[in-house]
């Protein structure tokens, strides 16, 4: 039954493939020789199932989506203080690149932008490049869940073109801001953009965030929750670079973008969504990315303002009150995230009963989303060799005149009732 939720992506990644604008990133001459065609989604849930869609497997260099998570290590590694000492968190109204720093306190405004980033490569533990990138590796790939490795070729190019980000490691170099020598923070700054992941990775990274700093995968805690909030929070404002405020609007999630193409998006307590789209617009964020991601909040109703919901959403019971029939009963407001979660349990469950009835009488709000998995779950079930029934008084998730009519009880009783029907019919003679 994850392929309903399957379904839902695949449609929105395919009502963007036909994007053509924006260009790839020139300033790196590597990243120009990228195929500007790639196209690809991955949805990580919060308890680490993996959705993947068009070019999910296609790697690409991280770039700046690296700056969380190198702030997030010196924010674990020193703690709060030391880290605000050197690196604000207002956003900066500039490009990403800007050689400036705050008038008043001469540090960089926040971690998302080069300068902060830069800043944040100085503050990790090391007493040499090597340990402190060795570090940084170890950090990346716990949330990744398995070892990145560097793009060699992107590194060079990055290291030898780096003419702009020299000028601000100088810079914060001057005003007392970097800890170590510029160019030995640089080479491990350069070394970091040039990790190599894909989007199932970026979702999975996200998806750790999502857990407060436990990957869903491998089960490790790669940091605690307080420096995930703290990240998440300046993701917020300042992730997207000058296009934050839109973001937030229409998208709602704390993210990170990169001028490789790719973006990491985090549903707190729900998803992790990594996207990757190498043709950029003005302000260095994917186009097709931005546009997806924008799809997939509307259409899954996954901002944070309308989700905060979503955690009353829960199975209320699991229950058989006769053999062969199992029986999902649900309350609160149910949302996409939940649903998919309700979706797999069924689906995990399927082998132990002929009859799945699901029971949303105690449902208080559902979106179309949640709506169009429910009820897509009883055909999946019969593509299986069983019933799906759901207990809906209410035409929440049924309405009048839907096809889907003849599987709607108003009670429990008479969903049993039904099932038990089924029961006889199909399989008395076995």
């Amino acid at each position: 039954m994850a392929a309903l939720v399957q379904q839902y992506l695949d449609l929105i990644r395919s009502e963007h493939a036909g994007v053509a604008e924006g260009a790839l990133a020139s300033y790196i001459p590597e990243l120009t020789t990228v195929d500007p065609d790639g196209f690809g989604v991955s949805l990580s849930s919060s308890d680490g199932f993996v959705y993947e869609s068009g070019d999910a497997a296609l790697e690409f260099t991280i770039q700046s989506i690296s700056k969380p998570f190198t702030y997030a290590l010196a924010l674990d590694q020193i703690g709060q203080r030391a880290v605000d000492a050197k690196i604000g968190v207002e956003p900066s109204g500039e490009a990403f690149n800007e050689i400036s720093v705050d008038p008043a306190t001469k540090t960089p405004k926040n971690p998302m932008i080069n300068a902060g980033a830069i800043a944040a490569v100085s503050l990790v533990p090391g007493a040499t490049p090597d340990e402190k990138f060795a570090l940084i590796r170890e950090f990346y790939s716990a949330f990744a869940g398995r070892q990145l490795e560097i793009d060699p070729q992107v590194y060079a190019s990055e290291k030898r073109t780096g003419s702009r980000n020299r000028a601000i490691a100088y810079m914060l170099a001057s005003f007392g801001v970097l800890d170590g020598d510029p160019d030995d923070v640089l080479d491990v700054y350069f070394r970091q953009c040039s990790f190599n992941v894909t989007t199932t990775d970026l979702a999975r990274m996200a998806a750790t965030l999502a857990r407060g700093g436990i990957n869903p995968m491998t089960g490790r805690r790669v940091t605690d929750a307080a420096v995930v909030r703290r990240t998440l929070s300046v993701m917020v404002t300042c992730g997207m670079y000058d296009a934050a405020g839109d973001w937030v609007s229409a998208v709602g999630m704390p993210a990170k973008s990169g001028v490789g193409g790719g973006i990491v998006a985090v549903l707190p307590g729900q998803v992790g969504i990594g996207v990757y789209s190498p043709l950029l617009d003005a302000k260095g964020n994917s186009v097709r990315g931005v546009r997806l991601c924008r799809s997939l909040s509307e259409q899954l109703g996954l901002h944070f303002l309308t989700v905060s919901r979503d955690s009353r959403a829960t199975l209320r019971a699991v229950y058989q009150p006769h053999d062969n029939i199992r029986v999902y009963e649900t309350h609160g407001d149910l949302l996409f995230c939940g649903a998919e979660q309700v979706v797999r349990t069924v689906d995990r469950g399927c082998d132990d009963f002929r009859v799945g009835i699901l029971d949303v009488s105690r449902v208080d709000d559902i979106d179309d989303a949640a709506r169009g998995l429910l009820s897509g779950m009883s055909a999946a079930l019969r593509d299986r060799g069983k019933a799906g029934l759901i207990v809906d008084p209410d035409r929440v998730v049924i309405p009048d005149g839907s096809e889907f009519e003849n599987i709607r009880y108003a009670t429990i009783e008479q969903a049993v009732d039904a099932a038990q029907t089924f029961i006889r019919e199909q399989f008395s003679d076995r």
